[in-house]
This record gives C-alpha cells, structure tokens and sequence, in this order.
C-alpha cells in the first residue's frame, strides 16, 4: 500500500514508526513531516491545512490510504475532500468533528444523552459570560468552544483569572474565531486520564488507558499546554470506571452521531475525569492524543496499519490488537518560554546518544534537518518515550534518555507520571 500520513508533530512521527514497520506498506509519505519523520516516510513540503494541495498529491501519487493526524485539517473538511477523490482515508467527517471542532456542539450532546460531564453555559457576548462568571465565583473552566491548539482552556483559580480568560478569548480575539462564543463550566475535583478508541462508525475498539500532564510545569503547575508528558497505563482507570465510560460517555456517543447522519470513523479520545470510581467527560479530540499516542505506540504488538483500515472500512467488530504487559513513558522536551514566547531554530544535539537507551525512542515534533543537523523550530519539540516492566523503570529510562540530549534551549517536566509513582 502506498500511504499519505498528514502532519508534523510528535504524534505523527509516533503513526509513521509504526505504520512504516508494517509488512502492509510499501512507500510511506509524510506532509509536512520533520527531521525525525525523514527517517521513516518521505517527506512532502505541503502543510497539514492545504487541503487542495494535499487532495492533488494524493491522486498524483495514488495513494491508496490517507491517515490525518491533526484536528484542524479534519474539521476542515480532509477526509471527505479525500473520499470524494477516491483515497480512502483514516479520520472522520467535518460533521463528525465537530465533536473537537465545537466545545458548546458536545455539551449540547451530553446534555440530550445524558452523559456525566460538568454543568455549563454558552456565552456569544463577553458581558454576558462576565456577569455568570461573577455570579458562579471561582474556581471555575473556561473553554473557548473552537479549535486553539491545546490552549484554548482556562482552569480559573480565581475570578480575576477568570474574567481576563473571557477578555482574552472574546474581546482580544487571541485565538480568533475559535473565541467568539465560550462555554463556562463548573469545576470539577478529581483525576483526569485519557480514553482513546478506534471506531468504524459503530463498533469501538478501545485503546489502553493514559495520562497527559497538561501543565507546563512540575507539580501540575502553570498555563495549559498541548501537553507536556503522557503515561500508559493510567491507574486511576480500573477496570470499572473503563466499563462506566465505554457504557455511559463513548458508546452512546457513537451511536447519536450515527443517527444524526454523521457516523464517526477514526480515533475517539474522550478526556474524562475519575471522582470517587465515576468518570465524567471533560472533552472529546478526534485524532490520536499527543503525547498520548507516542506512549500508546511503544505498548503495541500489533501492526497498526490493518487496524487504521478495519476503522475506515466499518471492520472492527472482531478486530483486536495485541499490546505489551509493559507500562510506556513519554516525556516532552519544549524550548524555553513555552507556551509563551520562545526562540526558534536552535541546534539539539545528542539525538543517537539518547535513543541507545535501552527501551527508549526519541520522537519529534517541531524539529527541521538543515546540513545534517537538527534544529528546534516550534514549541513542542521532542517527545522522548520509553517502556519498561514497571511505569517506574519506563521513567528512568525515559528521563537517561532526556539526559543524554544536547539542547541548552529546552526544557522539560521532571515529574511525569508523578500520580502513579507517588512524587
């Protein structure tokens, strides 16, 4: 098969390394790609959102199956451009992705199904939100309901906090249209994990479980970010509060967006928050979580490809994968200032050193190859992953890995999976 992998993050180095070691794949394209994904796909300079572009490279090359790894090219409309021209692709519908692309669009969803998930309001005017946001008082969420690449959720410690998310979203137009209505949500207390699953518009396949340190900082500590390490599995989802969340939050979710004439194909990544053994969902993603995707890919056995393809195909309902016993680890290196601002284009060594640890892969995301050497050139910058027997020993491994990387400019969280391991 001849395969269009779309992207160029750390989540798609992570599908490209496994896809690429499928028996299945005969030439394997990345676009845009990076300087790690150069080692596994041939790159094409054609950014993820350039749908036309994309569409045309895929009838030139004839590719027989696309697998999008981003949200925005999805709800942008890629996979249907990419069926409509006859390449069967992994990802689903603009309508299905509404189910990432609009915040208020799933809290609506929740509210007729009845699934578990915090109370919320829909706010168009800032004023408006302003005022329910004093009358609610603090802590409290606010979300801006479209797409802000990772960022575009507030957990508000105190109403001043509060008050200038809401300014910045629907007054300043930081993240531009995605900020123009906002949902407000109530607090809530508990552990968060990650639940992905396959889906075929009917029938889930459900992924181990993970957990994503969203915070930039030690100890969970300051702004949002796309996520700064990922662990797998995550304890605090036994086998009941999967059972709970498979019953009451995925299932009845895929079944009302076949009903409403939008079957869902691809990966469902339902962020959910466990309090006293009962999940409730904090979020849907329609792609594969990064960091979570790169510490889910070093746990499987399987190949990956036939699976991506049972999905688009409506296949799963006996489909299975098969999955190391091993707990994974991934850790990611940011440049300094992240997610603020940050310096671009620095050199990071020591890659060939890191990845001779036993156990450990370096993936990239925001990296460019110019005369042989890598260079940083966004925010996110690499996602180091390990596995080992115990979730102890994948972090150790992870970490020598870290610490075998040249790279004055970056930084990282010391700390991930510090709810499993107790520090």
């Amino acid at each position: 098969m001849r395969i269009l992998v779309v992207g160029g993050g750390g989540r798609e180095h992570a599908l490209c390394w496994a896809i690429a070691a499928s028996p299945l794949c005969d030439k394997l394209y990345c676009a845009p790609g990076n300087a790690g994904i150069a080692a596994e796909a041939e790159c094409v300079p054609i950014g993820a959102e350039d749908i036309a572009k994309l569409v045309a490279f895929a009838r030139e090359r004839k590719i027989d199956f696309c697998v999008v790894g981003p949200e925005a090219p999805l709800v942008a409309g890629l996979a249907d451009r990419m069926e409509e021209a006859g390449i069967k692709t992994f990802g689903p519908s603009a309508a299905a992705a509404a189910l990432e692309g609009s915040k208020g669009f799933v809290k609506d969803l929740c509210a007729r199904l009845d699934i578990p998930t915090a109370r919320y309001r829909r706010f168009t005017d800032a004023a408006a939100a302003a005022a329910y946001v004093r009358a609610q008082g603090a802590p409290i969420v606010i979300k801006a309901d479209g797409l802000a690449a990772g960022k575009g959720v507030v957990v508000a410690t105190t109403l001043a906090e509060a008050l200038a998310a809401i300014d910045e979203r629907m007054v300043q137009r930081k993240f531009g249209d995605a900020g123009a209505e906002v949902v407000v949500e109530e607090f809530l207390e508990g552990e968060e994990a990650s639940l992905l699953a396959l889906v075929d518009g009917e029938n889930l396949l459900l992924l181990p479980s993970a957990q994503d340190h969203k915070r930039v900082g030690d100890g969970d500590v300051g702004p949002n970010t796309g996520g700064m390490g990922a662990y797998s599995p995550a304890p605090v989802v036994t086998a009941e509060v999967e059972r709970l969340a498979l019953e009451r939050i995925l299932k009845p979710t895929v079944a009302a967006m076949k009903a409403a004439g939008a079957p869902f194909k691809g990966v469902l990544y339902a962020g959910i928050i466990v309090e006293r053994g009962q999940p409730k969902l904090i979020e849907f993603n329609v792609r594969f979580g990064d960091p979570e995707c790169q510490a889910l890919i070093v746990r499987l056995m399987s190949d990956l490809l036939p699976a991506l393809v049972a999905a688009r195909d409506g296949e799963l309902k006996s489909f299975d994968l098969r999955w190391y016993p091993d707990a994974s680890l991934c850790v990611v290196m940011a440049s300094k200032g992240y997610p603020g601002d940050y310096a671009k284009n620095t050199e990071i060594k020591g890659l060939d050193r890191a990845a001779e640890v036993e156990g450990a892969v370096v993936f990239h995301a925001g990296t460019a190859l110019r005369d042989g050497k890598v260079f940083a050139t966004g925010g996110r910058v690499l996602g180091v992953t390990a596995r080992g027997k115990t979730v102890e020993e994948a972090r150790a491994r992870a970490y020598a890995a870290v610490d075998r990387i040249d790279w004055p400019q970056g930084f990282c969280r010391r700390d991930i999976a510090w709810r499993a391991i107790g520090r």
